[in-house]
């Protein structure tokens, strides 16, 4: 898997999550995830989440730190425990990036005191699965209570680089997992 933190300001609209966007944009080939850090504001015109569209529910931000996945020859349901994993996989760097912090996972969703921390979304393509996962900075702008980077004390460049570095050494040993095995 193939990882980079990008320095530029991004707005996410929902719009970067398509097929072949890392590659084109940030010139990862393959398996890969980017984050960068930026406001986010997603129309109902690119919404994936039907539950969402139902409910016509906001997802918006003033600054959040973003994390976008392009993974190929893999499901919907690999593409959601990846998703999960993930969730799990923040959780763990928040908590050990500031010890005091407890952090609650439900689901792909993460939550401190019952102030929502992050969004996330796993989605298919023609030729691949895409999640975006993100994690509020600031409380602002945000159309339910939210928890934050900054009410932590966590830098959110340092963070991505440290959870970057993790799920890319979960990825390749779960990858490896699945070639070592002989058949039954």
């Amino acid at each position: 898997m193939r990882t980079k933190f990008l320095n530029q300001r991004i707005n996410y609209d929902g719009t970067q999550l398509k097929p072949l966007d890392n590659y084109l944009k940030h010139n990862l080939l393959g398996d890969s995830v980017v984050s960068f850090i930026g406001p986010c504001n997603v129309s109902f015109d690119n919404m994936a989440d039907g539950e969402d569209l139902k409910a016509k529910a906001k997802i918006c931000g003033d600054e959040m730190l973003h994390f976008i996945f392009e993974i190929f020859h893999q499901s919907l349901f690999a593409a959601v425990n990846l998703q999960r994993l993930f969730a799990s996989v923040v959780k763990d760097s928040i908590e050990e990036l500031n010890h005091e912090i407890k952090l609650k996972r439900s689901g792909d969703d993460l939550y401190f005191k019952n102030r929502k921390l992050s969004i996330s979304i796993a989605a298919p393509s023609v030729n691949s699965v895409l999640i975006h996962f993100a994690i509020n900075i600031v409380n602002s702008g945000t159309p339910v209570k939210t928890s934050c980077l900054n009410e932590f004390k966590i830098k959110p460049k340092a963070l991505a680089l440290e959870i970057l570095k993790r799920i890319e050494k979960e990825f390749i040993s779960i990858k490896e997992a699945t070639v070592k095995v002989r058949s039954l």
